[in-house]
């Protein structure tokens, strides 16, 4: 355990069972860290990442209540997820203008999803915005951090895109209608991405590969697999609230 998990693990009340549980996830907190680390931005650290991280585990610990059905593993990790991503996002304050790129991105975005059932292409992106390739990713770069952290918000009443997809055990028919919903509507939002994208989503999210070892199957560089990853969160993320705006 590094210095900064132990403070966090010792400044919390803890019961025996409580304890096992924090003791055997502990490794988990660090497995989600690096696979978020490429968010990273000064002045946060990876051991800051850690740090939020066990106290996300922590809070799962005492919090967890079997009855809901979900496995304790599948709700720590949610809980862990979210507090880093929630670190990553207090660390991550863009410049007014660089928010209204963004803003300004996806209401095109969303225009062309609207006109065409499909997310625009980054070259159709960028000439739409009057910019070049390098400084649409960049701006997608600066705005990725924000779309990853929001598959774990939950600005409503309903359950968060990744509570959908591991609480596949709800008893609750609606939920599961919505879910499956929800669900069906992300796959044919992978599916409408262009080849390389969608390999980059599958391999780091299913196959749970890096940056580097994705960059290294689909011969490019490990740069060019973080712009596209960038790229694909964000066409992922225009067509999904496009889709959630349906449902109302």
């Amino acid at each position: 355990m590094t210095p900064v998990a132990l403070r966090a693990y010792n400044a919390n009340g803890k019961s025996a069972s409580q304890e096992d549980l924090i003791r055997q996830y502990l490794p988990l907190v660090n497995q989600i860290a690096h696979r978020v680390a490429s968010y990273l931005r000064p002045p946060l650290s990876f051991e800051d990442l850690v740090s939020a991280g066990t106290l996300g585990l922590v809070k799962a610990a005492r919090d967890y209540d079997a009855k809901h059905g979900a496995c304790f593993k599948t709700y720590a990790y949610i809980r862990i997820k979210g507090a880093i991503l929630d670190e990553l996002r207090k660390a991550a304050m863009l410049p007014p203008n660089t928010n209204k790129q963004i803003r300004q991105a996806m209401d095109l975005s969303r225009r062309i999803v609207e006109q065409t059932g499909v997310a625009p292409t980054d070259q159709q992106l960028a000439e739409g915005l009057g910019i070049d390739l390098e400084q649409l990713y960049q701006l997608m770069d600066h705005a990725r951090a924000q779309y990853f952290v929001s598959i774990d918000d939950n600005p409503g009443d309903g359950p968060t895109l990744g509570q959908s997809i591991a609480a596949s055990t709800s008893s609750m028919p609606d939920q599961q209608i919505g879910r499956e919903e929800l669900l069906a509507a992300l796959t044919k939002a992978i599916m409408d991405l262009d080849e390389k994208r969608r390999q980059i989503i599958i391999l780091y999210y299913q196959q749970h590969m890096t940056m580097r070892q994705i960059a290294e199957v689909l011969g490019i560089t490990e740069s060019r697999v973080s712009q596209l990853h960038a790229s694909a969160l964000f066409a992922l993320s225009v067509t999904l609230r496009a889709w959630k705006d349906e449902q109302f």
